[in-house]
């Protein structure tokens, strides 16, 4: 497994064990398996487990469990193509001496011999431990953690952001850092894989010999993907929430609209769409309500974390109009990001909210980015920005949330606002607080200063940034009930496997007062 250097917390409720305990699991280990599934095991191909283990989307009694089978991972897997079945064991222990949850699931071909299993019956607010075997192989060891009880109002939730890990651009490294700091789940928010060509310039070159557009093309990029040590340990030590943004399909991809409809026909986008989401469900640790429905996903959902705090996972891909070209493009009250029945479903979610912090997930920024230095205005279509009507109607309805804080990806650097009722005006209310995540790799190694100078110069005119910068790396939330305390988390290189992490900076959002300041 690669590193990256940092220190631990010293008040953390949990100490990690070393990564190897994670994901390795002893040769010796037996794990239980019924006599129905024994008899029927047959031997499989070496290294069906090389692609690990995951879990995500925690509720108080239950957790998704995930593995795919693929001893021939860039290869279509290298499976035979039959069911096979796939036993599982979840225990209070690492060791598996407390078993409490065990059964046989179905690894099918249709669905590139994944394994989804939506585990119940299990306590609030608890570390469990789980493994799979298939063919007498027994797969590396992960631990999970559930939701806190309905009705907990109180302790923490520690939270990592992540986006954007293109593996041409560099080492997945800032996972390592991650890892040491024992985060309570990963916050996923888009650009998983990108599905661009393979590059003899890259730190690492994309499989394949083009794009992909058929459903083993995808299936191949998010098995290399899933191939990065600090990726898979970070996966087999937390749950995971996940969403899509466009570079799981096509960059800049807006409902069945490609980037470039001139190149790909309608059809095409929509099989290619077909085949892109059936590889994100495959490889993703979600419950069988993001089963895709053909060129349709179900991905917007609601995670509550107790009392403490109600977490929003939007689709801001799926549904949204073709984005604007143009200023008056982007102020036509026609056009959506979310779509009329998810717009509902936020809305009502955000209103009759019990929770003290209201936490959306968002793949693309909320707060303005005005490009242009001085009069007038450039903004940053392909955002919020060019859906200025709805966003507009967003931000007054934020203002009647209990302390709405927004997650977001996409723009591969860190930007941390004020959400303002009426950007137009840098005078009116803040209504909440956002938090760009930088990326894990995506750019690369940036030169920080060209970075700034491009960048400082149109500060002035969005007064409402109170961090930017273009480092790699991670944001890490400290949520309580009387604050939430930020830390943006960088490394100093994504060139090499092993990195060196640090602080770049840290942030408070206080309980009742709407915005974000520094520390």
């Amino acid at each position: 497994m690669t590193g990256v250097s940092g220190s631990k917390s010293p008040d953390r409720r949990r100490v990690l064990t070393a990564g190897a305990a994670i994901l390795g699991a002893a040769a010796s280990a037996q794990l239980w398996l019924p006599a129905a599934a024994r008899a029927t095991e047959t031997p499989l191909p070496d290294g069906v487990f090389g692609l690990g283990v995951a879990s995500g989307d925690p509720l108080p009694d239950g957790v998704v469990l995930w593995t795919r089978l693929a001893p021939d991972p860039l290869d279509g897997g290298g499976m035979p193509d039959r069911p096979v079945p796939v036993a599982w064991e979840i225990a209070d222990d690492e060791r598996f001496r407390k078993p409490v949850r065990r059964g046989v699931a179905q690894a099918r071909p249709e669905l590139g011999h994944s394994v989804h299993v939506d585990v119940r019956g299990l306590r609030p607010g608890r570390t469990y431990w789980y493994r799979f075997r298939a063919g007498g192989q027994l797969s590396p060891t992960g631990r999970t953690r559930t939701a806190p009880h309905p009705k907990s109002s109180g302790g923490l939730l520690r939270l990592a952001l992540a986006s954007c890990q293109n593996w041409q651009h560099g080492y997945f490294t800032p996972y390592a850092d991650m890892l040491a700091q024992d985060p309570d789940v990963v916050l996923f928010a888009g650009d998983y894989i990108y599905e661009s060509t393979p590059s003899a310039t890259g730190v690492r070159r994309h499989e394949g010999s083009g794009e992909p557009f058929t459903l083993e093309q995808y299936r191949n990029r998010y098995a290399q993907y899933r191939t990065d040590p600090d990726l898979a340990a970070m996966h087999a030590a937390a749950p995971w929430i996940v969403t899509f943004d466009d570079h799981e399909i096509d960059n800049d991809f807006a409902g069945e609209i490609p980037q470039d409809p001139d190149k790909q026909p309608h059809d095409a986008f929509v099989a290619r769409l077909t085949a892109g989401y059936q590889a994100y469900y495959e490889h993703m640790p979600v419950r069988a309500s993001a089963v895709p429905d053909g060129p349709h996903i179900r991905m917007h959902r609601r995670l509550e974390f107790g009392r403490l705090a109600r977490l929003s996972v939007l689709d801001t891909r799926q549904y949204r109009s073709d984005q604007a070209t143009t200023q008056e493009g982007a102020e036509d009250p026609a056009r959506t990001m979310l779509g009329a029945e998810q717009k509902r479903w936020l809305l009502d979610g955000l209103r009759r909210s019990p929770a003290r912090w209201n936490l959306i997930c968002s793949q693309i920024m909320m707060a303005e980015t005005d490009l242009r230095v001085g009069e007038g205005k450039l903004w940053y279509y392909d955002a919020w920005d060019g859906y200025q009507a709805e966003r507009n109607a967003l931000m007054r309805e934020l203002g009647q949330v209990r302390n709405p804080v927004v997650f977001t990806g996409d723009r591969h650097f860190t930007m941390v606002s004020d959400l303002k009722e009426d950007f137009a005006d840098p005078e009116s209310d803040v209504v909440g607080a956002e938090f760009v995540g930088t990326s894990v790799s995506s750019n690369g190694d940036q030169d920080q200063d060209a970075f700034h100078r491009e960048w400082d110069p149109r500060v002035p005119d969005n007064p409402h940034w109170k961090l930017i910068d273009a480092h790699r790396g991670y944001h890490l939330f400290d949520i309580r009930r009387d604050g939430i305390d930020a830390r943006v988390r960088v490394v100093d290189t994504v060139r090499r496997p092993t990195a060196t992490a640090s602080t770049l900076a840290r942030l408070r959002v206080e309980e009742g007062v709407p915005g974000v300041e520094k520390v």
